[in-house]
């Protein structure tokens, strides 16, 4: 609910403050008055675009403050939290505009963006009028009317979920058919590949060991006949001859020598084990040195196969193994292909039959839901003296989408067999008024968690006709807020709270206020509205029965 509205220095008001109430809230005035004013006021701080010049001439800018009470659970509390703005069961929109253009708006006293704004706006107030673009005469949100007023939360819940399903098996089968299809692009390759690497069988660790193996293969021939000279110098003819004889020596004369022969003659027995074991070592490296040519070639023709294959794989050669693990996982999902397709196929067959019995049924409440509506604004529209008129709910059918299948369009035909057509195209200016005040009675039911504001939606009626759109005002404004812009003195007197616009001169300016009117003044501004600006006893007579009916 709108609590309060404060504006200062825009167009031609310099300083307003309004406290507004629940229920009926009557805003009356001369042509020119400045009710307008209030409305581009409000639609300035809401974010709506607007005017582009709003200051008053002369000041350095504009500003706008709205207050509105929250209740729990109302949208906007969900708006505040994703914008990260402070909420509670108060909110504050301030919104200036300087001399020069520039627009800054608050939340809560925290910077948000004209965004948020229109779309905290679209929780907070509904504004209708005969140039009302943003609600009833949208067609866009007629289908959204429609599924509110037939309560199809739950089946439109379902079709979304449908849809969605739907998208998702869609999704995965286009994801395996395009897959399937760059595998078998290339399946000549992968099976090449992979009998390729199969017949070859690279091991972990192989080309190491195939390098070292042939570098040493290479380098048999030069260094075998030296070696093979050191196992000649160590051996019987060589040192280890001469060690024995020495140490044979030497132990015939230990006895005669006093034990200073005992040290020595054992430094040459470890002497001659050590020399033992250098012979069998440089015997077992000839013995390695000592290999068929053709060994080196078959060690040469492996090592260069396995690092050919890994530069054409672009990959290590001890990951070749791995590389072929993958080619072949590559290959198996490629044959199992046609069976994952055909149960993908089947998937996306069933989520579309969901879908189309989900939508089926949403169409059929929102084809129920129309008679009714129908029915209902034709049963308003007889006391707004339109008992010729059509009301209808076009239901057609368009693209399938997550909101079903359905195209809705409010249309009209002003007299039986008319042609009808869209609400804004068809109807008059006050057949359009009442048109929508029918609407609106039928669509909104308990709703009152936005305020509802009228924009001269009387305006082209009177009387008998002006009486039953206020009623019908008065009674949407039961347990929420209507504020109705109005020229007719029936639908003023409907109202429980009353503001009369004004405008005077100060100082050779012109500036416009705001003046809440208590029963003795409302009677007198009813009389005007009835009689013109010369009020005589007769129209305050008519205003009091007005006020009293």
């Amino acid at each position: 609910m709108l609590r309060a509205l404060d504006i200062r220095d825009m167009l031609i008001i310099d300083r307003l403050e309004l406290t507004f109430q629940p229920g009926l809230n009557a805003l009356t005035g001369e042509t020119g008055a400045g009710k307008s004013i209030l409305l581009d006021s409000l639609g300035f701080v809401l974010g709506w675009r607007g005017r582009a010049e709003l200051v008053r001439q002369g000041a350095a800018q504009g500003e706008v403050i709205a207050e509105f009470e929250l209740p729990d659970g109302h949208p906007a509390h969900d708006i505040l939290a994703e914008a990260g703005l402070p909420g509670g069961d108060e909110l504050i929109l301030r919104r200036i505009n300087t001399a020069e253009g520039r627009k800054t708006a608050w939340v809560n006293d925290r910077r948000c963006s004209g965004e948020v704004l229109r779309a905290l706006s679209e929780t907070l107030i509904e504004l209708h009028g005969q140039h009302d673009d943003r609600g009833l005469l949208n067609p866009r949100g007629h289908r959204a009317m429609l599924d509110e007023y037939a309560g199809a939360r739950d089946y439109l819940a379902a079709v979304r979920l449908a849809w969605s399903n739907m998208a998702q098996a869609r999704k995965a089968l286009n994801e395996t058919e395009a897959a399937l299809t760059a595998m078998r692009a290339e399946e000549e390759f992968l099976r090449h590949a992979v009998s390729e690497l199969d017949q070859l069988d690279p091991q972990p660790g192989e080309d190491a060991e195939l390098d070292a193996r042939r570098r040493m293969m290479q380098g048999a021939e030069r260094i075998r006949d030296d070696v093979a000279r050191a196992f000649a110098l160590l051996g019987g003819d060589g040192a280890e001859g001469a060690m024995s004889d020495s140490l044979r020596w030497l132990e015939g004369v230990s006895d005669s020598a006093g034990g200073q022969l005992e040290e020595p003659i054992a430094a040459l027995g470890r002497a001659m084990i050590e020399l033992g074991e250098a012979q069998d070592g440089v015997n077992a490296c000839l013995q390695a040195l000592d290999f068929n040519p053709a060994e080196l070639e078959a060690a040469e023709e492996r090592l260069f196969a396995i690092r050919a294959l890994a530069r054409k794989h672009d990959v290590a050669p001890d990951d070749l193994g791995g590389f072929a693990e993958t080619l072949r996982g590559r290959l198996t999902r490629l044959e199992a292909g046609d069976a994952d397709l055909a149960d993908q196929r089947a998937a996306v067959e069933a989520a579309q039959t969901a879908y189309d019995a989900a939508a089926e049924e949403l169409s059929h409440v929102r084809r129920a839901a129309g008679d009714q509506l129908d029915s209902a604004v034709m049963v308003e529209l007889a006391p707004l003296k339109m008992e010729r008129a059509v009301f209808k709910t076009e239901i057609t059918q368009s693209d399938p989408g997550p909101e079903g299948r359905d195209a809705v369009a409010f249309t009209v035909a002003t007299n039986p067999g008319a042609p009808s057509g869209p609400l804004n195209k068809i109807a008059s200016g006050g057949e359009l008024s009442r048109f929508l005040l029918a609407l609106k009675v039928c669509l909104t039911g308990s709703d009152s968690a936005r305020t509802m504001i009228f924009d001269e939606i009387d305006r082209g009626v009177g009387g008998a006709t002006a009486d039953a759109v206020g009623r019908r005002l008065a009674a949407l404004a039961q347990g929420g807020q209507v504020l109705v812009v109005t020229h007719s003195p029936q639908v003023a007197a409907r109202a429980a709270h009353h503001w009369r616009v004004q405008k005077h001169v100060t100082d050779g300016q012109t500036l416009s206020t705001v003046v809440p009117l208590a029963d003795p003044d409302r009677v007198d501004e009813i009389a005007r509205m009835v009689a013109g600006d010369t009020i005589t006893d007769e129209a305050r007579a008519a205003a009091r029965a007005l006020l009293h009916a």
